[in-house]
């Protein structure tokens, strides 16, 4: 079985948008080959083929791995050094400010927290979900994350982080408590009360993208309380984050949906609640200078105060360590 090797350098990643090294190296990836076989089989001279080789062999994309003698003959044999390869280049913006890159879970008071600190990055979000985020901060896609994960002890992200981390020294920093429940339009017309309720034949949902930490919620509050998924109407809409799970049942498009007490207010909606959840910040610790404004500013009076004018937002903890 061949391996699938990453390549994340801008200069590999350049030297591949030619169209004819691609071709060699797709070639090279499905068998060994010579110059002579190569050129054959694209239909162009050994000298051009040896041109892109040496380029490829310069990157560390193809390799020697053979010399065959019969006679006066001697055939060279190359080979790509993986089976396929991932592409992968974060390409950034060129600032006087450095960027800096959350990738993580929706939230409301990140959102409030980035226009004080502009002064300090170029902020540039990525909101994938919990689960997500804490891969592309594990790849280095971003430097820091945001989640809550439900843990089975009932606390919540540490065992996630410990699982995705087993080799770096990874912090969490409380960002707030946060309250969730179920939007449903002004006046609740269809008394929708409990979980159970989504489930009747006239109620129709939106639910949240796999891996967020709202959709973990209710995926297992799904098997607790042995419901079908089958039996959901609308369980495959899904919507990326609070604020457009909230804005689709406002506009009419769902009578209901899970998500955030304060993103309900926002857009008008009825809410009943169903849980306080921890929302932590993720970062590896080479990462905690870096993004220390963000850190400072979460002790400050400032914060508290947009949590404050935030419905369903509790600050007490805020800026506090979690240790794993």
């Amino acid at each position: 079985m061949q391996n699938i090797q990453p390549v994340d350098a801008f200069e590999q990643i350049k030297l591949l948008a030619d169209v004819h090294r691609m071709a060699i190296l797709r070639r090279l990836m499905a068998s060994p080959a010579t110059l002579t076989q190569l050129a054959r089989s694209l239909h162009q001279s050994p000298a051009w083929v040896r041109h892109h080789m040496l380029k490829l062999q310069a990157a560390g994309l193809v390799e020697m791995i053979e010399i065959r003698r019969t006679g006066k003959v001697t055939e060279k044999y190359y080979q790509s050094k993986a089976g396929a390869f991932l592409l992968q280049q974060l390409i950034l913006p060129k600032t006087k400010k450095p960027p800096l890159i959350f990738s993580g879970s929706h939230d409301l008071a990140l959102e409030s927290a980035a226009r004080h600190l502009e002064k300090h990055f170029h902020l540039l979000n990525f909101p994938v979900g919990s689960l997500d985020g804490l891969v592309n901060l594990r790849q280095g896609l971003c430097q820091i994350s945001g989640a809550h994960i439900l843990d089975d002890d009932g606390g919540y992200n540490a065992s996630t982080v410990r699982h995705l981390f087993p080799d770096r020294a990874v912090e969490l920093v409380t960002l707030a408590y946060r309250t969730q429940g179920l939007m449903v339009h002004a006046g609740n017309p269809k008394s929708i009360q409990k979980i159970k309720d989504i489930a009747r034949q006239e109620v129709r949902f939106v639910n949240r993208n796999p891996g967020s930490g709202t959709r973990l919620w209710f995926d297992a509050e799904l098997k607790r309380l042995k419901m079908d998924t089958k039996q959901i109407k609308g369980y495959d809409q899904i919507a990326k984050t609070h604020s457009e799970s909230a804005s689709l049942v406002e506009t009419g498009q769902a009578d209901v949906t899970l998500g955030l007490q304060a993103a309900a207010h926002q857009h008008h909606l009825d809410f009943i609640p169903l849980f306080e959840e921890r929302y932590d910040l993720v970062l590896p610790r080479e990462n905690e200078e870096f993004v220390s404004p963000l850190l400072d500013f979460l002790q400050t009076a400032a914060f508290r105060n947009e949590l404050n004018s935030l419905t369903g937002y509790n600050p007490a903890h805020s800026g506090e360590q979690i240790l794993l």
